[in-house]
């Protein structure tokens, strides 16, 4: 690749000879490599809006595998770009040529001094690893971005990644002691101050230059990323080589170690929330807050976080968390505020900042409705042009007919924004540049940087002259052309960069005419009761046979809200009530996120790299691990419904005659299980006694088939009488009347102890639950529809009350999108009730019986995802049960977990949370799990037995009536 050539992208003899550099590359190195359509699919886009297909990818395993892909690419004329975490905004994480892959085998640490306060660190390393390593030491690494559990160190080195507590800690440069790279002509340097590391004729071309760059870099900026921070090797400021490479993007060298500095954690933090009349107010106080020494300085505005509930009066808000309560108590005197909340309790500082941690994908919701997208991610100006330059910015928003929500790092002047781009057609793109162009004069005159945070990529670096002027971003190239003569690290960034508004990862999806619009289906479960079905745009409703020719573009569209954020790379064990996403944590294989799937889906669409379209083996694969636990649905910052992703294509790859018998076996046993169970009923515990019965029914030989109860739960409803009005609707799900009807016979006996008469639906009903989730939506159509039929107008407008929440979500959700043109679908969905809710609801004088005892167990992902348990955690706190309930799957889900090949995924799944929390609890605690795949986890990996909380409360109600008839005689 000569000097100076422009990204070539994979065409020519990287196309041509992909198969021939990938045999040298498996020659050459221990690490893997992969250049299959799954892992170039994976690694065509970042967390920005830029797509860069490559020519394949490889894991190193060391440092000498690094520089061995270095020599073969550069036999071979092939670019590299190293990749982390992938959560790149400005789209420097994308390449054209070989993608180093560092956090499969090159994310560990080396040492760690809790004396020196130093680590060595691989680039692959997670920063929250990092953090915990140094947690036990009282120290930590004082960087942290909102994406800290799933970056690396390596991406913050090439970002100059900075976070909330950079006005305490600084950037990621700050925090650097020394690096070890290889250029990408193979020489292996290591990087320090005093011109330590420096490539032969850089000294020599920064003394050439040296008014240049004593003049040309902005004054009193912090948060200055943009471009090289070559004043970094001014002799006054000691030649410092490793600062100046850091947020090089990757451009310069590839790291392979680096030392980095650890700072004290602060021995008391407390949180400060300051309220503001609106956020020009607040950015106005936020430099004077500088001088009492803060940690962290903080800005969001009520269009962010428009319920505004936790936070104290006011239409902005400043986080501030300062070291002790007695710093606490002087900001507050000083801070001139509308009102101020001091939180000292952690859990409450962790909700708090779990706002503006998600804020990154929250803002991509745009207001009213669309996407909105990153671009104008991390402009930063001086902290005392704050306030004029977000009421100069927002006017400028107005202008251009655009939305965005502003927030960010205020004591350093930082602004985030999303902003609703028309990025799907030609004439939106073209609004997209202007806009650009606009905002980057606006920045520039208010003495700013393009980037504060997050590098400037493909979205920023065309711009960069209008910041530094054209000599010394003459100079920039000059000095990449130093490390890199030949031009092959990352090409296209920084330096001779492509067009802002090309390779832009919408192309591939635009019909004409039509613009993406619609949130992320499905709402937030909340306080105030029970959360309705969701806008459609990105579930199922699309899935119909309507518009022939569109539903693939249809699913990429939908797979491209996400923006790749990796919310769902979470490594290890997750904390708190979080569900996605299970297989990842079990795998740690990116195709087994939900992010992996999404590109897959992504790619699928476009065609490009999965050519074979509904029938890929790719994304089939990719989608075979994930459990359809609807997770992401909710966990997600922007609402990815992988759940509803897999069913649409499921369907389709199995559409026609032939892809029916291509369909698992287990599709028509476990998918179809309500018929069977209707049909056959308890002759099913025979049958499944047969030899090779499991095999025939396409289930795994490691899993025992539920046993089919001697009478259903109907059955013995139809036999007992009461005189009772009713007041609700028991649905009678599959699982519960047949296989656990126990827990239907429960839950009749607390609510009618609560004074609400019970009926059930006059026919068979069913949710059409295990069609969806094997993908077979024009039977679960059918099913519904007849399940309509059934309860309209016999239901008479009662709630509906359905103790299986899998069943209750599937009706709250899958229901209306699946038949959105049947009222009487969205009629059933808002009269749905959970156990719990209906008892709030219905009898909110009822007094439950007193079990005063722990709990432990798992809340079924469904119900966090979809249904919210905020009444379930009200009625066991009435019940005296104490303790919480894990988060994540329990790894069953549904068939899942009894299909061929997922039995080890499934157990690690479980593994995850559920498991430990049932090892840790006490051993009086009731094991609660109201989903019936929850109970058969926990009775198949365990010797306890899970209860749904209707038997719990039943039980007590029976001892107290036990106690009391004791007490009469």
């Amino acid at each position: 690749m000569r000097r100076g050539a422009r990204d070539p992208g994979l065409v020519g003899t990287h196309q041509e000879h992909a198969s021939e550099l990938a045999a040298a590359l498996r020659s050459a190195v221990a690490g893997e490599v992969d250049f299959s359509a799954t892992a170039r699919a994976l690694t065509t886009m970042d967390a920005s809006n830029y797509r860069r297909v490559p020519a394949g990818t490889v894991a190193p395993r060391d440092a000498a595998d690094v520089a061995a892909v270095l020599e073969v690419c550069r036999a071979h004329g092939t670019p590299v770009v190293a990749r982390g975490g992938g959560t790149s905004i400005g789209g420097q994480a994308t390449g054209t040529g070989v993608v180093l892959d560092f956090t499969r085998h090159m994310g560990g640490i080396v040492s760690l001094d809790p004396e020196e306060r130093t680590a060595v660190v691989r680039p692959g390393l997670v920063l929250d690893r990092l953090r915990a390593a140094a947690r036990p030491y009282g120290l930590t690494f004082g960087p942290d971005p909102s994406t800290h559990s799933r970056c690396t160190l390596g991406g913050m080195i090439g970002n100059n990644a900075c976070g909330a507590h950079s006005v305490a800690w600084g950037t990621t440069a700050d925090n650097v002691r020394s690096l070890d790279v290889v250029t990408y002509r193979g020489a292996e340097l290591t990087l320090g101050r005093e011109g330590r590391g420096a490539p032969p004729g850089l000294r020599e071309l920064v003394g050439r230059n040296l008014a240049l760059l004593r003049t040309g870099y902005p004054e009193g900026l912090p948060r200055r990323i943009s471009g090289y921070a070559l004043d970094a090797l001014l002799p006054e400021r000691g030649v410092d080589v490793v600062r100046s490479f850091c947020g090089g993007e990757g451009t310069l060298g590839v790291v392979t170690e680096a030392t980095v500095r650890l700072v004290p954690l602060p021995a008391e933090p407390v949180l400060v929330v300051l309220g503001y009349a609106d956020e020009g107010a607040a950015a106005d106080a936020a430099p004077g807050l500088l001088e009492h020494g803060p940690l962290t300085v903080e800005g969001m505005a009520a269009d962010l976080v428009p319920d505004a509930v936790g936070l104290p009066r006011g239409g902005a808000w400043l986080f501030v968390e300062v070291d002790g309560p007695d710093a606490a108590r002087r900001l507050v005197r000083a801070a001139d505020a509308l009102d101020a909340d001091v939180v000292r309790d952690p859990a409450g500082q962790r909700a708090l900042w779990r706002i503006r941690e998600d804020a990154a994908g929250t803002a991509t919701r745009a207001l009213g409705g669309g996407e909105a997208w990153p671009g104008w991610e991390d402009c930063a100006v001086p902290p005392a042009r704050l306030g004029a330059y977000l009421r100069a910015f927002r006017a400028l928003l107005a202008d251009f007919g655009l939305r965005g929500i502003p927030y960010g790092h205020f004591g350093d002047g930082c602004v985030h924004v999303r902003i609703d781009f028309d990025l799907w057609t030609a004439e939106g793109v073209r609004h997209f540049r202007r806009f650009s162009e606009a905002v980057a004069d606006l920045v520039v005159a208010h003495g700013g940087s393009l980037s504060g945070e997050h590098g400037d990529g493909r979205a920023r670096a065309e711009l960069l002259p209008r910041m530094y002027g054209e000599e010394l971003v003459g100079l920039f190239g000059a000095v990449k052309d130093v490390w890199d003569p030949d031009g092959g690290l990352n090409p296209g960034m920084l330096v001779r960069p492509g067009r802002l508004d090309e390779g832009l990862r919408f192309e591939g999806l635009r019909f004409e005419g039509v613009r993406a619009e619609g949130v992320p289906s499905g709402a937030r479960p909340g306080e105030s009761g029970p959360a309705g079905p969701g806008p459609s745009g990105a579930g199922l409703s699309a899935a119909g046979p309507s518009r022939p020719g569109l539903p693939m573009v249809e699913v990429g569209r939908a797979a491209a809200r996400c923006v790749g954020v990796a919310k769902c790379r979470v490594e290890g064990p997750s904390s708190g009530p979080g569900v996605m996403c299970p297989s990842y944590r079990a795998t740690g294989e990116e195709r087994h996120s939900t992010r992996g799937r999404a590109r897959l889906l992504h790619e699928m669409a476009i065609g490009e790299v999965i050519t074979d379209g509904w029938r890929s083996e790719e994304v089939r694969e990719a989608l075979d691990l994930c459990l359809s636990c609807k997770g992401c649905r909710s966990d997600c910052p922007v609402g990815v419904d992988m759940a509803a992703y897999k069913a649409r294509f499921l369907d389709r790859h199995y559409a026609g005659p032939l892809g029916l018998l291509r369909r698992p076996r287990s599709h028509w046993t476990m998918g179809w299980l309500p018929h069977w169970l209707d049909v056959f009923g308890r002759g099913l515990n025979a049958a499944m006694r047969l030899p090779f019965a499991a095999r025939l029914a396409g289930v795994t030989p490691e899993r025992a088939m539920p046993r089919v109860a001697a009478a259903p739960f109907t059955s013995w409803f139809a036999e007992r009488a009461s005189d009772r009005p009713p007041a609700l609707t028991l649905w009678p799900d599959t699982f519960t009347d047949h296989l656990s009807p126990e827990v239907g016979r429960a839950a009749v006996r607390v609510l009618e102890d609560a004074g609400l008469g019970v009926r059930l639906p006059e026919g068979r009903v069913c949710c059409g639950l295990t069609y969806v989730s094997t993908g077979q939506l024009g039977a679960a159509r059918r099913v519904m529809r007849r399940t309509l039929d059934v309860l309209d107008p016999s239901d008479g407008g009662l709630p509906v009350v359905v103790l299986e929440p899998s069943c209750a979500a599937a009706l709250r959700t899958d229901l209306p999108e699946l038949l959105p043109d049947d009222p009487r679908a969205a009629r059933l969905a808002a009269s749905v009730r959970t156990f719990a809710e209906a008892l709030e609801e219905l009898a909110p004088d009822w007094v439950p019986p007193r079990l005063d005892r722990p709990v432990t167990g798992q809340t079924h992902c469904h119900q966090h995802a979809v249904l919210g348990d905020a009444a379930d955690r009200r009625l066991r706190a009435r019940a005296g049960l104490t303790g919480d309930l894990a988060g994540g799957c329990c790894g069953l889900a549904g068939n899942f977990g009894f299909e061929p090949g997922h039995y080890e995924v499934s157990v690690a799944c479980a593994g995850d949370q559920l498991l430990p929390a049932l090892r840790n609890a006490p051993p009086e605690a009731a094991v609660l799990a109201d989903g019936f795949s929850c109970r058969t986890q926990i009775g198949d990996l365990t010797e306890g037995r899970g209860r749904h909380l209707a038997e719990l409360l039943a039980e007590g109600l029976e001892e107290e009536w036990e106690e009391g008839l004791e007490e009469a005689r």
